[in-house]
């Protein structure tokens, strides 16, 4: 089983980034499990120009590193989407390659090609907050959703962190730690 973790944040090595290689060191523990980490933010991903381009090839007209991730998100069993919350959404990272999948949006649902149907593919949201606000997760709940859903991935658990603001803070969250190695072991024991 072959789980991408894409990182959305800005900030290396950030609170994010901590929940998500403390999810990676639980699907790591199983033998048959591997994890590739893709860093939105070093990439050059331009965002989607609306332009309708992929709707009759379900392939997008622009030429950036988008382009090779398109393979590696289909090629996946477990995708899992990292981002710190701003303005209670996704990263801008984030967002720019969710909205970059509209090519494959198109292929679903306007060329009715499905990917994979019979191996339950399964996405993830880890998500980390400064603040502690009732509703700071729906907005990019709500934009996770419908991205797995173009791309034919279920809905797995995410795992939402409220009130880790200083880089590092999540480490003064030891169960929430904890809370994440188990998720990865419950990732990579899942059976396609």
């Amino acid at each position: 089983m072959h789980t991408l973790i894409l990182l959305g944040s800005p900030r290396k090595n950030g609170n994010s980034d901590i929940l998500a290689r403390s999810v990676a060191s639980g699907i790591e523990q199983h033998p048959d499990a591997t994890v590739e980490f893709i860093r939105l933010n070093d990439l050059h991903i331009s965002p989607c120009q609306g332009c309708g381009g992929c709707n009759k090839t379900a392939v997008c007209v622009i030429n950036d590193d988008m382009s090779a991730l398109y393979e590696k998100v289909d090629q996946c069993d477990h995708l899992i989407m990292v981002s710190p919350i701003y303005f209670y959404g996704l990263s801008a990272q984030c967002k720019a390659f969710v909205d970059r999948c509209q090519a494959r949006w198109a292929r679903k649902y306007l060329l009715g090609i499905r990917f994979r149907q019979d191996e339950q593919r399964q996405g993830t949201l880890l998500a980390t907050a400064a603040t502690k606000g009732k509703k700071i997760f729906d907005g990019a709940l709500l934009t996770a959703y419908t991205f797995f859903d173009a791309l034919d991935l279920e809905n797995g658990e995410p795992l939402l962190v409220r009130g880790v603001d200083e880089r590092g803070a999540i480490l003064n969250q030891p169960d929430t730690l904890e809370q994440a190695v188990a998720l990865g072991r419950t990732i990579a024991s899942r059976k396609n």
